[in-house]
């Protein structure tokens, strides 16, 4: 029989909740062969250390390396070093070149490298914002184009493949299109392999709001489009983040041939990852992290031509995904990680820059609803003994 708990309700009331019985998910013992699935993944705080807010951050790496593992053996890949593990929001430089080199080690006995990670590459280590003020923006650009490529080089020793994430850096000082033209075609002219290009939007991070040069989505997309057909050769795929549905499926009929559309939108993934008669978009989504069994089975089913048992394993994600990139969401990663921790992949719900007080009480209560009834929680009774821990010290006996 599942435990049952006390949950506060969003009328300011508490109700009883009986959890569901487990589901077995078994995962698939190989990835998916029509579909490349990436999940981004989280990074675990060290429970001991001082993740205050501006501390530098202190990670679990056995925890941290333990939940990458958990991710490959569903059969996804890994994007590592990119929002979700808190870039730009308090995972600094130092802890994110170690992160890619632990990763990279640790994806080594899962095969090749390049294969099953991909990392973010960004300006993040620059001062914010740099000090260019008595140069041209020539010589800003230049700064940033010599930023990336540290990164760069980074992710290229260690074997993966790369990401290059959107720069807060480059959204301050880019005029206009040209300017985004001029530092990510320097960049692509010298990467060793193709990488990944990533349109985050607002939404993620206000900061990047009118990438490509253009606060209108129609003439910033034409500009991104323009730069992937310069360079198509040096370009694996983009992913967008945009949480758009029709604007995605319009780029990706845009885009040339051989460069993939890798899916950020983690409201409407079923449908553009099962796609239609003119195309599909593949994943690298935050929100494979808390459901990377559901993922594989899902995408498992889809290589086996079995669209009802690919939507029974997906949909019921659907409404946890939308509740936890909810607005604001830049916040995601605290209910991602408190998922983590109900689940047992970590010990303690705690994150860095002290993240984990980023979303409320009730919200974290229906991640929790929510997450039960997609069949997320492997031990229903570690799940409603860690649940009572936290409402408790909301002053909640449940």
């Amino acid at each position: 029989m599942s435990p049952t708990l006390t949950l506060p309700t969003a009328e300011g009331g508490l109700e009883r909740y009986t959890l569901r019985d487990p589901r077995d998910w078994t995962v698939p013992s190989a990835p998916a062969r029509t579909r490349i699935a990436y999940a981004a993944a989280h990074v675990v705080a060290d429970p001991l250390a001082d993740n205050t807010p501006g501390a530098p951050a202190a990670i679990d790496w056995d925890a941290t390396m333990a939940f990458r593992r958990h991710l490959w053996k569903c059969g996804l890949r890994v994007a590592d070093a990119m929002d979700t593990s808190q870039r730009n929001m308090g995972l600094d430089w130092a802890a994110t070149r170690e992160l890619i080199r632990r990763s990279a080690t640790e994806a080594r006995s899962f095969g090749n490298v390049e294969t099953w990670l991909a990392c973010g590459a960004g300006t993040d280590h620059l001062k914010s914002p740099p000090d260019f003020s008595k140069e041209p923006n020539g010589g800003a650009l230049d700064g940033i184009i010599a930023a990336y490529l540290e990164q760069i080089a980074v992710i290229e020793d260690s074997g993966a493949r790369v990401i290059l994430m959107a720069s807060r850096h480059l959204a301050a000082l880019a005029r206009g299109p040209d300017d985004y033209h001029r530092v990510y075609g320097a960049l692509l002219r010298q990467v060793s392999r193709p990488v990944i290009l990533h349109w985050l939007g607002d939404m993620f991070d206000p900061a990047l709001r009118g990438y490509w040069g253009s606060r209108n989505v129609a003439e910033a997309t034409d500009s991104f489009l323009s730069l992937i057909r310069d360079h198509a050769s040096h370009i694996d795929g983009v992913k967008v983040s945009l949480l758009d549905r029709e604007h995605e499926i319009r780029l990706r009929r845009r885009l040339p041939k051989r460069v993939h559309l890798y899916t950020g939108d983690d409201f409407n993934y079923p449908d553009l990852i099962h796609g239609d008669a003119e195309g599909h978009s593949d994943a690298l989504l935050g929100i494979f992290d808390p459901i990377a069994s559901a993922a594989s089975v899902a995408l498992a089913a889809l290589d086996a031509g079995d669209t009802a048992a690919y939507a029974a394993a997906f949909e019921p994600t659907l409404p946890l995904a939308r509740w936890l990139f909810a607005a604001p969401t830049y916040h995601y990663k605290t209910g991602i990680v408190f998922l983590a921790w109900l689940t047992g992949h970590q010990d303690a719900f705690v994150m860095v820059n002290g993240a984990q007080s980023a979303r409320s009480v009730l919200h974290l209560t229906e991640a929790f609803r929510r997450a039960d009834a997609a069949d997320l929680f492997p031990d229903p009774f570690l799940a409603a003994a860690r649940m009572r821990a936290f409402l408790a010290t909301a002053g909640i006996a449940a």
